[in-house]
Order: structure tokens, then sequence, then C-alpha cells
């Protein structure tokens, strides 16, 4: 593991504590367990209705809302949640792009959120997706000590979750820290990180150079990943095509964690690395200050 990524997580863990976790509203707090996910479950807290489909326990369904109706109705609950964190890291190649804050900025939102957790009380994991999603060495422990991190995968996330998910923790806040640059349904990620899990909360980490067009000329893109280049004239058309594509993959971010429930957050990798004030992680309710 490089050493300097080491300094990385002791700049995220030094920042971490003047922050807990926080809870979105789509997440709130219970009374019966230490916090409530918005998955459904079987808690004693009402969350919603939905009809009946065979197969359904009968035990669920709202008789006075069929007097009223005559539809069925099945009464779902909120489940409870016990307090561990599980932060799943994306090590692909793109995550430590030269000349950017990325890999910075990933390790140290990583080692903060595991002191907001520990701020909290609650136990946490660290994981990394690399050919396999695999648990960090010392994982459980201070991200200081924390080894093995290397930000050389090919595979994509999506597919490393897939061949082999992590094994969390059952009603444990899954935390994905990543850029999200892959194609496909964002579906096929966040279904593995929602399986059995109290709540999901995605950050993008994203590059001053990932949101802002480079400049009019030629250019040769490289793909970190794959090593193939191509040649490409920058021009308005062109630099208008770009940011009409990256508005669409994050509209279907968005579109995704909000089908799922799940809380998504982008913070800009130079921007989290200059101050750590993490502004808009506060306001969407994904942190607190303490």
């Amino acid at each position: 593991m490089d050493e300097t990524w080491r300094t990385y997580l002791m700049e995220g863990e030094r920042a971490g504590l003047r922050y807990g976790l926080g809870t979105p509203r789509a997440v709130l707090r219970g009374l019966v367990g230490a916090r409530l996910g918005s998955r459904f479950g079987s808690s004693l807290e009402f969350m919603d209705y939905r009809d009946y489909a065979p197969g359904d326990d009968l035990r669920r369904i709202d008789w006075s809302a069929f007097a009223r109706s005559d539809k069925l109705s099945i009464k779902l609950y909120r489940d409870e949640v016990s307090p561990h964190v599980d932060i799943i890291i994306d090590c692909s190649r793109s995550m430590a792009l030269p000349d950017t804050a990325k890999a910075r900025a990933a390790l140290g939102l990583a080692a903060l959120f595991a002191r907001a957790a520990a701020n909290d009380g609650h136990t946490f994991a660290a994981w990394q997706v690399r050919d396999i999603c695999r648990r960090i060495a010392n994982g459980t422990e201070r991200p200081i000590l924390w080894d093995d991190i290397d930000f050389d995968s090919q595979e994509p996330c999506p597919a490393a979750l897939r061949g082999q998910p992590p094994a969390v923790r059952s009603k444990s806040l899954r935390i994905l820290i990543s850029d999200l640059f892959w194609l496909g349904d964002p579906h096929d990620t966040l279904a593995v990180l929602a399986e059995r899990a109290s709540a999901v909360y995605v950050i993008q980490v994203l590059a001053r150079a990932d949101v802002n067009c480079p400049a009019p000329g030629n250019i040769r893109l490289r793909d970190c990943e794959t090593g193939r280049t191509k040649d490409i004239f920058i021009d308005a058309v062109a630099a208008k095509r770009y940011r009409d594509n990256l508005a669409r993959h994050q509209e279907n971010w968005d579109r995704g964690c909000r089908r799922t429930g799940a809380a998504l957050a982008a913070v800009i990798a130079e921007d989290v690395v200059e101050q750590w004030t993490l502004d808009n992680l506060v306001r969407a309710e994904i942190l607190q200050v303490i």
C-alpha cells in the first residue's frame, strides 16, 4: 500500500472528529431499534401500504381499509437497524487518476465515515472493490491502521460486486464511495448494496476535470482501465454533448437511488481535501456536525 495513502486516511480520520452520521428523511430514527431503515421489514412502526398480492401474509391485510375501499392492502413497516456501518470503496483505476484528488478524497471520506460511526458508538468495517469486494486489512480498526489498499482494478464495480458480494452484516448501513463511472443500470449495484441493508448512502467523488470539459482543441483520451486511446476534437458541440451526457448519467443515478430509498450526494474531490468542510453532506443529512 502506498504510504502516501495512509496520510490521506489520517486526514479523513482527523476531519471526522467533528462529525456524526446523519439520518436522511428517508431513513427516520425509530423508537425500538437504534435506527430505522428505509427498507420494509417487521418492526412495529407503520410505514405505508401496498396492494395485496397472492402469497402475502393474510395477517398483514388492513381489513378496516378493505371495508372502506373494497380493496385488499398490505401494511408495511420499517426495519430495525443494528448500529453497524459497512464502508465500501470503489478501487477502480479511474478513482486514482493522475493530477486529480479522487483517491485522496475517497480514502479520506472512508476514514471520516469510520470516525463518524465510532463517534456515534457504532461498529464499522471497511471494504474495497477490486477484482472482488474484500475486507480491507485491519478494516475494523482505526483508519490509520488500514492496509493493503490499491486502486488497481480493471473490473467494473458492479461486476465485482455481483461476482462476490461483500459479506456485510445484515441490517447494516452501507456507504459506497465511488465516481460511479461505469455503464449500465445503477440498479445492478444498488440491488447488491440494499440486500438486507438498513439504509444505503452513495457518495459520488468527482474530480474537477470530470465536471469541466477540456479546453477546445485536439486531445487524446486514454481509458485508464483498458489502455485504449481515442483522438477527438473538442469544440462547442462536443463540450455540450459531454455536459449533457454527464447530466443524464447523474439523473440516472439520482432516479435509481430514489427508487431504492438510497441517499445520494456528489462531492468534488479537490474541494473536499482543501478544507474538509462537507456542507453538502450535512445538508443531505448524511453527516451531522457534533
